[in-house]
């Protein structure tokens, strides 16, 4: 039993790693969040290799990502299939929560942050403060929609 499973398992990883379309969706997320260090050294003129590990930046990772996926699939299965439309549904809840729903909670944390710093002005409370950076402006979604979209075309114009 334990060994059907582990055979399943390793099909499923090879599956997965072999995956023309998960390949160019992972690509276009690296791709953006190496971008966020130019683009954060070009808007704070220093280095900080941590904004790799952030949510938030120029230009969107997860748009990138979920635009790769879409365009990858919308070239190899056709723009007219369901599995582009499924695709395509996925990328647009994708882009809306990262645009509307987590920049929104970004903004409340700044907010109940300024609130925290009002009432314990200057004490010497550590309290934790909320992730500000959590959402993207709109010019930042479009950017990672652009550039998963150039990914999946271009991936596809070398290796195919």
């Amino acid at each position: 039993m334990i060994g059907i499973i582990w055979i399943q398992f390793l099909d499923m990883m090879h599956g997965i790693t072999t995956n023309e379309h998960f390949r160019i969706a992972l690509l276009a997320m690296v791709m953006a969040q190496v971008l966020k260090i130019g683009t954060f050294f070009v808007r704070h003129r220093r280095l900080d290799f941590r904004v790799l590990l952030q949510p938030a930046g120029m230009p969107s990772s997860h748009t990138a990502m979920v635009m790769g996926l879409t365009t990858s699939v919308g070239i190899t299965e056709g723009w007219d299939s369901v599995t582009f439309g499924i695709a395509l549904i996925f990328g647009m809840i994708v882009m809306y929560d990262a645009a509307g729903v987590r920049r929104a909670a970004g903004k409340q944390a700044r907010v109940l942050n300024m609130m925290m710093e009002d009432m314990f002005h200057k004490k010497k409370i550590d309290e934790l403060r909320l992730k500000e950076l959590l959402g993207h402006t709109p010019l930042e979604v479009i950017f990672g929609c652009v550039l998963g979209m150039v990914t999946a075309f271009a991936y596809h114009l070398i290796f195919r």
